[in-house]
């Protein structure tokens, strides 16, 4: 059997309860359109040192990475830098695949595309006394239904992105906070407020689950105070938080927010 195939095949098996799970909890929201198959999305962090790092790794992704990565089907590619948040410097990766398959054999499409080995031999083969990055880490995301895949939103030249987790206790809460955003019309009040959704999904694969990943953009930091604002004092926004079953005290246990900037060459 072609390894390729059986990455793909075995990583397919091992998601597949948990896609077929969320599929289920989204399946109202599904049938509005089942034409849209959900994307899987990979949000890399790479973690840098102060130094070189990060600038030798913007110049390999935008030279050689993303290209490949398009080739590979895998588009658009965002990439952003920490504006505000722990861990700088630092640098987010979103990389929407189409399927399980494409997860598992990104490494392999990527080792047979002859360009990409070119322009990335410098890097690729940098000693371990000068590494590329301190580490990189990687969670896979199930897209909603109702946002199955990646927006771009609109360029602006101080644009902001903002990168929130919800955590929940049990998996039941987290589901029911997928249910809040789809069925309860969180979602539909922050598109009507200017809160720009990029991607919302429930985490599949990760650290400090269970609990679902989103991120919105906005012009600018401006921009980003006044849709909260106006998001906090939305009369259908404080009707539905207060809706039995939908406070934070009952889905959630915690959120972790990063603020952050687009690369030059990313593509989101």
């Amino acid at each position: 059997m072609d390894r390729r195939a059986f990455v793909g095949g075995s990583l397919g098996a091992a998601l597949g309860p948990t896609l077929s799970a969320a599929g289920a909890a989204s399946a109202e929201t599904q049938a509005t359109d089942s034409t849209v198959r959900p994307q899987i999305l990979e949000l890399r962090r790479y973690q840098f040192r102060f130094g070189p790092m990060q600038a030798r790794h913007s110049e390999y992704a935008k030279t050689a990475l993303v290209p490949a990565l398009n080739r590979a089907g895998i588009k658009p590619v965002g990439a952003f830098t920490i504006a505000l948040g722990a861990g700088v410097p630092a640098l987010y990766m979103l990389l929407p695949h189409p399927s399980a398959d494409s997860v598992a054999t990104l490494g392999s499409r990527l080792v047979d595309d002859a360009a990409y080995k070119q322009a990335a031999g410098a890097f690729r083969s940098l000693p371990p006394t000068d590494p590329p990055y301190v580490r990189r880490e990687s969670s896979l995301i199930l897209a909603f239904a109702s946002v199955p895949g990646v927006e771009v939103p609109v360029s602006t030249p101080s644009r902001v992105f903002e990168l929130r987790t919800y955590e929940s206790h049990n998996e039941g809460a987290g589901l029911k906070k997928i249910e809040m955003f789809e069925k309860g019309g969180e979602l539909a009040i922050f598109r009507r407020l200017g809160l720009a959704p990029v991607f919302f999904g429930r985490d599949i694969v990760g650290p400090r689950m269970p609990s679902l990943t989103y991120m919105v953009a906005f012009a600018d930091m401006g921009a980003r105070e006044k849709g909260w604002a106006a998001f906090g004092e939305d009369p259908e926004w404080v009707k539905l938080r207060s809706t039995a079953g939908y406070s934070d005290a009952d889905i959630m246990t915690n959120i972790t927010i990063q603020l952050l900037r687009p690369t030059d060459y990313s593509q989101v």
